[in-house]
């Protein structure tokens, strides 16, 4: 199949087998995925496929790390200065109502479903944790062990929301995650992993 020119509407050949591997993983067990299938369902040829990639493990690796790593709830670090509440409202507000998001926590949920497997899990739980220490400026060779437990828990915690997440989005509000009690957890946990001054944030929260 020819090259789509570079002004054709048409995504190019790597984005289509990444969505490809997302819709087939919604439609069957990742053990029971192939390149056939991702080939026919992209509509590229085989060279293609190993042209970007050495296997189907490698695709998988890079549709996760695709996500992970343009996730705003990941690459922004919250601002030590700001209202956490405000901060809060922001995120949860930009992922309920943006169909971008949306369709990337229906994707990242196929990973903790029962179509995943080990590999994808440990996948998504390495990336996730890569991607915090990239936004936080932090050394991985280089890590207490208070902020190496967080990063872990963070990860393991974003694991157990994707699990659920078939059921929250049909019955959590908005209000529910706009709770003042859940902006102050969240923003804290963050702020635990990062550079900033645990007893100066926490005195300008309680301070208000």
């Amino acid at each position: 199949m020819p090259r789509p020119r570079s002004d054709s509407n048409i995504p190019p050949a790597r984005e289509r087998m990444e969505n490809a591997f997302w819709k087939l993983l919604a439609d069957r067990e990742y053990r029971r995925i192939t390149v056939t299938d991702i080939v026919h369902l992209a509509q590229v040829n085989r060279n293609s496929f190993y042209y970007h990639f050495s296997g189907l493990s490698e695709l998988a690796d890079a549709a996760i790390l695709a996500e992970v790593q343009t996730s705003p709830l990941i690459q922004e670090a919250p601002k030590p200065d700001a209202d956490p509440q405000e901060q809060w409202r922001k995120h949860v507000t930009h992922f309920m109502n943006t169909p971008r998001e949306q369709q990337r926590l229906d994707r990242l949920a196929l990973l903790a479903g029962p179509h995943s497997s080990p590999e994808l899990v440990e996948s998504l739980h390495d990336f996730a944790r890569l991607s915090l220490l990239q936004t936080l400026d932090l050394d991985a060779d280089h890590l207490d062990l208070k902020t190496d437990l967080l990063l872990d828990f963070t990860a393991g915690g974003l694991l157990t929301i994707l699990k659920r997440w078939p059921e929250l989005r049909q019955n959590v509000s908005m209000d529910d995650l706009l709770n003042e009690d859940v902006a102050v957890l969240a923003m804290g946990i963050y702020m635990s992993m990062s550079k900033e001054n645990m007893l100066a944030y926490w005195n300008r929260i309680f301070n208000k």
